[in-house]
C-alpha cells in the first residue's frame, strides 16, 4: 500500500426498476447538491484512494509510474478499451496479451489480414468491434502516420470509437480532462448524487454531475479510479462501502438508504427467441463452412450454414428446413442454445451425408483438425461441440 501527494483539483446484475421502489423521494435540485458537495475534495479523495488501491492491469500505468512521468501507451489504451466494451476485465486480459504478442504496434495490427484479427478475436463476441479495430488500425497507420490523435473530437472520427471510448483514451493516454462514464461510473455517480431518474434517461444527468468532479490534474488516474471503485467496492449487488469508499461520507444515497437500489433502469421486455436449422456437412476430415456477409450480426465471420433464424413462439411454428444440397440427411437430437444481446437462439442440427467432396455454391471445405485457425464465433463452436457430444433435452 502506498500514497502519493498530488495538488488540489483546479477544475471542477439484477437492477431494480421504478416500480420496485415506491418509497423513493424526489431528487434534490442541483443547487442543493452543489451546496452539499465540495467537488475538488471529492476528486482529491478519489485520487488518494486510487494511489493505495489501484488494480494492476496489463495496459495500465500505475499511480507511481504516472506521477513519475511515465506515460501510458495510446495503442495499449485504445486496444484495451475496444476489448472492454461489453466485456469484463478478466475476460479481456488474455485476449489483450495475445493481441500484443501477435501485433505489438498499431502498424503490425494494420498489416494483419482481417481473417487473422477475427480469428484472434473469436470468443470475445460483438464482432463488429474486431472489424472496426482493424479499420481503425489501417486508418491510424495510413492517414495519421501511426500516431493516435489526442483529443476527444479527433478520436471520435476514428472507426469504432464512440463518446465513452474517446473520453477514456483522451483522459488515460493523453491526460486530457475528459469526463469518462462507463457502466461502473454510472453506478457510482448515480449513488453518490442519489439520482433516481432511471437509465438510460439518466445518462445526461449522470454525465453532468460526473463532469463537475473531473479534475484537470491527473484526469487519467481519476477516471480509472472511479471505474475501479465501481468494479471493486460500489458493485451492483454487494456494497462494500464501510471504511473502503473514499466518498462514503458524501454519498447522498447512503444517507437516504437507497444505495443498493440504484441505479434504476426502465423495465425491459423478455428477449424473443429465434429458431432455425444448422447444416453439418462433413466428409473425410473436412467440414463445410461459409462466410457471413460483412455487415450485420457476426459480420465477416465463418459459419456453419443454417436456415434463417426466425422469431417464433415455439418449434411448431418453425418452417420445415430446406436442405441446401440433395443428399441423405438426419436431424440430430437436442438443441444448441445461445443468447445474443437482443434475442435468444435455438438451433437444431442436421447432419448431411456426403458421398464425395462436392463443390458448394456457397462456402468451401475446411479441415476439421484446423477449426481453431478460423474465425468461428461462439455460437458456431457450440454447434461443433454438439456434433461431437450431443446435448439432449431429456
Amino acid at each position: 500500500m502506498y500514497s502519493l501527494p498530488h495538488k488540489r483539483n483546479d477544475g471542477p446484475m439484477d437492477i431494480p426498476t421504478l416500480t420496485d421502489i415506491p418509497s423513493l423521494t424526489d431528487i434534490p435540485s442541483l443547487t442543493d447538491i452543489d451546496d452539499q458537495m465540495d467537488y475538488a475534495d471529492l476528486s482529491d479523495d478519489m485520487l488518494d484512494w486510487y494511489d493505495a488501491n489501484a488494480r494492476i492491469l496489463p495496459w495500465r500505468i500505475s499511480p507511481v509510474e504516472s506521477q513519475g512521468g511515465i506515460k501510458a501507451i495510446p495503442y495499449h489504451i485504445w486496444l484495451s478499451e475496444i476489448m472492454l466494451q461489453q466485456t469484463t476485465v478478466q475476460t479481456v486480459i488474455p485476449y489483450f496479451q495475445k493481441f500484443l504478442h501477435k501485433w505489438p504496434r498499431v502498424e503490425d495490427l494494420a498489416a494483419a489480414e482481417l481473417d487473422q484479427v477475427l480469428t484472434a478475436w473469436a470468443g470475445l463476441g460483438y464482432y463488429a468491434r474486431a472489424r472496426n479495430l482493424h479499420k481503425c488500425a489501417l486508418y491510424v497507420r495510413d492517414e495519421l502516420g501511426g500516431i493516435f490523435p489526442d483529443t476527444e473530437e479527433e478520436l471520435l472520427k476514428l472507426p469504432g470509437i464512440g463518446a465513452y471510448t474517446a473520453a477514456a483514451i483522451a483522459s488515460i493516454a493523453f491526460e486530457r480532462p475528459a469526463t469518462v462514464v462507463d457502466g461502473n461510473v454510472e453506478r457510482v455517480i448515480s449513488r453518490l448524487f442519489n439520482i433516481k431518474t432511471p437509465l438510460p434517461d439518466a445518462k445526461a444527468e449522470i454525465k453532468q454531475m460526473a463532469r463537475k468532479i473531473t479534475p484537470r490534474h491527473r484526469p487519467g488516474d481519476y477516471a480509472q479510479a472511479v471505474m475501479d471503485l465501481g468494479a471493486t467496492v460500489c458493485t451492483p449487488k454487494i456494497l462494500k462501502c464501510s471504511g473502503r469508499c473514499p466518498w462514503e461520507k458524501a454519498c447522498l444515497s447512503k444517507k437516504e438508504g437507497t444505495a443498493e437500489q440504484l441505479p434504476l433502469r426502465r423495465s425491459k421486455g423478455a428477449k424473443p427467441t429465434r429458431r432455425g436449422y444448422a447444416f453439418w456437412g462433413e466428409y473425410e476430415g473436412f467440414v463445410w463452412l461459409r462466410r457471413r456477409p460483412e455487415e450485420g450480426l457476426l459480420g465477416g465471420m465463418m459459419e456453419i450454414p443454417s436456415t434463417p433464424w426466425q422469431e417464433t413462439k415455439n418449434w411448431a411454428e418453425v418452417p420445415a428446413p430446406q436442405v441446401p444440397i440433395i443428399t441423405n440427411w438426419k436431424e440430430m437430437q437436442g438443441l444448441v442454445r445461445h443468447s445474443f444481446t437482443h434475442f435468444h437462439l435455438e438451433l437444431k442440427v442436421i447432419k448431411l451425408d456426403f458421398a464425395e467432396k462436392i463443390d458448394h455454391q456457397e462456402g468451401d471445405w475446411f479441415p476439421l483438425a484446423r477449426l481453431e485457425d478460423f474465425a468461428l464465433p461462439t455460437v458456431m463452436t457450440k454447434i461443433v461441440d454438439h456434433v461431437r457430444e450431443p446435448v439432449l433435452d431429456l
